[in-house]
């Protein structure tokens, strides 16, 4: 039984993660951190889980808990993992970060776009993007997982292939991209106040989305190893779970359907969590809510020679808690798809 501690339990991803493990039959939450809420009953506070988890808030004490659990979560805001980890909690335990504090592997790209000082730069380079489904054998041997954003993980699995195949200009990648209120966290703001986003839509983070160079970075992996520069335009619609990418590249050679269907068999045809749908289906968020799934699918444009790839999943699950779940399997040795298996919910 692999002993579990989660930082950050009541936010929405840290109650993700209680939800997902409570079904897991390898795990044990032995720890529900929670700055806000020490010494409530975990209960009280999400009020689903009644009789579901009796105990209550801890603190964030991650000396004293690497002590007690194999993996730790950290469901918190940027910054704080990288204030509290060192050698000697890392040698304790393994952690799956869910911020972004060790997803960017150049310290003054993170510091710029996050306006943070980072606290342990020295693990930077040990730690691995958590990305499963393309980097599954650097996760397994890793004690720091960098659990990927949840628009960054769609618009990585979405654009991938083509990137990895070279069959796009990287240069005019464009990724449209929509998010449920939950991706900005439980946090009472203004901006996500009932009246301020039902029956609207807007964009926000325009040109700045701190997703940006995430992305730029693993698709240059994919590419040759230089971080490419793309157009990422976030925006908010006023549901609670959910990330639909639309993403735009210009075709470098003419290819047909049956080309490009070849190449994303070719990468996620084996794969649990990623499924190609079937021609002129568009993956929609009401299909993969509550799951680990992400949909993707793609329309070649011929009169511009450009390809239109789309993406959707659950930002809380595989764009999260789920995401984290599936790292903590292939570090511990345990079946990846283990707790992961819920169909996604509907209506």
């Amino acid at each position: 039984m692999v002993k579990v501690g989660i930082i950050g339990a009541t936010g929405y991803a840290g109650q993700e993660l209680v939800r997902i493990l409570l079904g897991h039959k390898d795990a044990e939450i032995v720890w529900y951190g929670s700055r806000s809420y020490i010494d409530q009953e975990y209960a009280s506070v999400y009020r689903n889980m009644f009789q579901l988890v009796d105990a209550k808030c801890m603190d964030d004490n991650m000396d004293e808990l690497s002590k007690q659990a194999d993996v730790i979560f950290t469901a918190t805001p940027q910054g704080l993992c990288a204030s509290l980890v060192n050698e000697q909690i890392l040698s304790n335990t393994k952690i799956v970060d869910l911020s972004a504090d060790f997803r960017i592997k150049d310290v003054a790209t993170y510091e710029k776009w996050y306006n943070l000082e980072h606290k342990s730069p020295q693990f930077i380079e040990e730690a691995v993007y958590g990305l499963c489904e393309i980097n599954r054998e650097d996760i397994k041997k890793a004690r720091l997982i960098a659990n990927p954003g949840c628009y960054t993980t769609c618009s990585i699995l979405s654009l991938y292939p083509l990137v990895k195949e070279r069959l796009v200009d990287v240069d005019t990648i464009i990724v449209d991209a929509k998010s449920g209120t939950s991706g900005a966290g439980r946090g009472a703001k203004v901006a996500n106040l009932y009246c301020e986003v039902n029956e609207s839509i807007k964009a926000y983070g325009v040109t700045t989305h701190r997703h940006t160079p995430e992305i730029e970075e693993q698709l240059g992996y994919a590419y040759d190893g230089t971080p490419l520069t793309i157009n990422f335009t976030p925006h908010l619609v006023p549901m609670n779970r959910g990330i639909l990418v639309t993403a735009y590249a210009k075709l470098v050679k003419d290819v047909s359907y049956e080309d490009i269907k070849a190449v994303y068999d070719k990468y996620y045809g084996k794969e649990r969590f990623v499924r190609v749908l079937e021609k002129g289906v568009c993956p929609e968020t009401r299909w993969v809510e509550g799951s680990n799934y992400v949909d993707v699918n793609f329309v070649i444009d011929p009169r511009t020679k450009r390809v239109v790839v789309m993406g959707a999943m659950d930002n809380l699950v595989k764009g999260a808690a789920g995401q984290a779940v599936q790292n903590m399997n292939l570090i511990m040795g345990l079946p990846e798809e283990e707790g992961l298996l819920m169909p996604p919910m509907f209506p």
